[in-house]
């Protein structure tokens, strides 16, 4: 099957994020160092994501972490995510604004489409939603949600929120009717919020493929995550006949010494700029579109850390 090797037009910051065989540069919040016990101090959290957009970051990414779970190790930005992007909205002006992941089946999706698309409004076109099922069971018993069925959720969420960005949308769902004669404002700017799939979200890989705008993953080696992007871009050309962008994670601790060893850390590694920046062209040449680097294992200031990216790995790489 011929491909269009284009990737579908969406929002502002989804066309600027992601383009055919190069890679851009984001950022996970929080911008900050801290352990897996420590709750992050959001220190000068605004005035980092304002220097990040200054110095020409594509993205920032913002985490759906309902309740703090201690065994897994990862407090999150500690901010509900859809206020945090109305923050964010205001006070900068181009830098996409992403949600890597919101877990769709703790949330009812009308309420997700209602505060995506007031989002995006707000921020002019900049809000990207990656979705997820949910990899935390003790938080569905607290919201009295089935770990279980989340799959099933997941499914009949995506055709919800899709739906609710018609006008008069008309739909029978597990989760709701919508009969046409109401309507949810606001629509999003581009009609529809970007919707990228993070891992396989308990569907087949058909179905991911199908019905996200991209998929969100995460590192690999290098044979294994080759492989299933080939996999990924084979289903989307089998199902879509069109292609569909790629961005995964990378947790990095960026040391001020170009020649220092580098060392593996969890999901990612301890380096200076010139392996990080082969390292970025190595993931481009196999088809990632977008690296969003985490700095929560990064010992150096963080500002100098973010200057020094953007300095040296920014320039070779695509911007928006």
């Amino acid at each position: 099957m011929k491909t269009d090797l284009s990737f579908p037009k969406m929002n502002r910051a989804y066309n600027a994020t992601f383009q055919p065989g190069r890679l851009s540069i984001g950022l996970f919040l929080p911008i900050e160092e801290y352990g897996p016990e420590d709750v992050p101090t959001l220190q000068r959290h605004i005035e980092r994501v304002q220097l990040a957009e200054s110095l020409g970051f594509s993205a920032v990414w913002l985490r759906d972490v309902p309740f703090n779970v201690p065994a897994f190790g990862d407090v999150g930005q500690i901010f509900d995510p859809f206020v945090y992007l109305g923050a964010l909205a205001a006070c900068t002006s181009w830098i996409g604004l992403g949600v890597g992941s919101v877990i769709l089946p703790l949330r009812h999706p009308a309420h997700v489409a209602k505060a995506a698309a007031s989002a995006d409004v707000l921020s002019g076109g900049r809000v990207m939603l990656g979705i997820a099922s949910g990899d935390r069971p003790e938080e569905y018993p607290a919201l009295n949600m089935s770990y279980d069925n989340r799959g099933a959720r997941f499914r009949d969420s995506v055709s919800y929120i899709r739906t609710c960005f018609e006008h008069f949308p008309k739909l029978d769902a597990a989760q709701g009717r919508l009969n046409g004669h109401l309507d949810m404002l606001p629509k999003p700017i581009a009609g529809q919020v970007p919707l990228l799939i993070t891992g396989g979200s308990q569907q087949t890989p058909e179905w991911g493929a199908e019905h996200g705008d991209g998929w969100i993953t995460y590192p690999r080696n290098a044979e294994n995550q080759r492989d299933l992007i080939s996999s990924y871009r084979r289903h989307v050309a089998a199902v879509c006949g069109a292609d569909k962008p790629v961005m995964q994670s990378l947790y990095v601790d960026v040391v001020d010494r170009p020649a220092a060893p580098t060392r593996p850390i969890v999901l990612g590694y301890q380096t200076g700029t010139p392996f990080l920046r082969d390292h970025l062209h190595s993931l481009q040449e196999m088809g990632v579109n977008h690296v969003a680097l985490n700095l929560r294992y990064n010992f150096d200031d963080v500002e100098d850390t973010l200057k020094r990216i953007a300095d040296d790995l920014l320039p070779h790489f695509h911007t928006t």
